[in-house]
């Protein structure tokens, strides 16, 4: 985005433009059902409402997508002005039209000064124009010189694609899954035995929360993402829904059952692929944001990792 640079006359106005303001877990390739094309990164908007629970799944009542907002934000912060409080505003009015940046609806003053007037700021007629820049919550109007016609919030980002930004600053990824039994060939699980499920190496990008802000178009927007649940494909026919990242087996625990995210298998995965289970875990996230007055809630689902297992009949092992 380019930065507007001005002038101000009589009141002190910011220039407009961007603000500155235990058993080893299986690494493989993120599975993305949608990548953006600019910038590689996987991102699925969806709104994703809330649904019942199968038994001994807490189902799916986190928050629903919600928010695009307003292009076009009073905030009058920027002057030390905290009433009205910030928030959208109409993108035109009898007054002209609304810059973000400037913070007032602009038009173009008719007549414009003669040459050697002070608002002209030592430019020549010609060079630039003098604008009206008129905040009608403070009923205040100033002119102010600038190069160009400053930029119209209408045609702008809204609140939730500045939000977006911050989403792709947080380099959200697939888990790495952990997992009992073990992927790999020495390593095969038994029908019958508690399998346990985790985010193995977790950290912020991958389990949250994980906290960003951006500035596109005269508004910063600061959005936190949270990982709301994790849906395990068992590749057995089962879905199984884990509300947190899970906990990491050791085996000191012996067959004792995953506190919070575990499967059992009831067949070997002989007559699958390979002979193996594949293991697929899907991420969902909820990030919330807020900024120009105003509150949104994105949900992001896609992000996907699988891994294979070998799950055997107990007599079979043994002979």
């Amino acid at each position: 985005m380019r930065s507007l640079v001005a002038r101000v006359v009589a009141l002190s106005l910011a220039a407009a433009g961007l603000l500155i303001l235990a058993p080893a877990p299986s690494y493989a390739d993120t599975v993305c059902q949608v990548t953006d094309p600019e910038t590689g990164v996987c991102l699925i908007w969806i709104e994703v409402p809330g649904e019942p629970g199968d038994p001994g799944d807490e189902g799916d009542d986190g928050p629903k997508d919600t928010g695009s907002g307003a292009a076009c934000y009073w905030d009058g912060t920027k002057q030390n002005i905290h009433k009205p409080p910030p928030g959208p505003v109409p993108c035109s009015s009898e007054y002209g039209y609304w810059s973000n940046g400037y913070n007032c609806y602009i038009s173009m003053l008719d007549p414009q000064p003669p040459a050697g007037d002070p608002n002209w700021q030592g430019h020549e007629p010609g060079d630039g124009a003098i604008y009206n820049c008129y905040q009608p919550q403070t009923g205040i109007l100033i002119w102010i010189w600038s190069q160009d016609p400053p930029p119209n919030s209408d045609t702008g980002p809204t609140p939730r694609e500045v939000a977006q930004i911050a989403i792709e600053q947080m380099d959200l990824r697939a888990i790495d899954i952990g997992i009992t039994p073990e992927p790999g060939e020495d390593s095969i699980g038994i029908v019958g035995m508690p399998v346990w499920m985790w985010a193995a190496s977790p950290d912020e990008h991958t389990v949250g929360p994980i906290t960003e802000s951006a500035s596109a178009g005269g508004i910063t927007v600061t959005a936190t993402a949270t990982l709301h649940k994790i849906t395990w494909d068992m590749g057995d026919g089962t879905e199984v829904t884990c509300m947190s990242a899970g906990t990491a087996y050791k085996a000191s625990f012996g067959r004792a059952k995953s506190p919070d995210c575990g499967h059992t298998y009831e067949k070997s995965s002989s007559k699958k692929p390979d002979g193996k289970y594949t293991v697929t875990a899907t991420s969902d996230w909820v990030i919330t944001w807020e900024g120009a007055g105003q509150t949104g809630t994105i949900r992001l689902n896609g992000l996907t990792r699988s891994a294979a297992i070998a799950v055997g009949e107990a007599q079979v092992l043994v002979q």
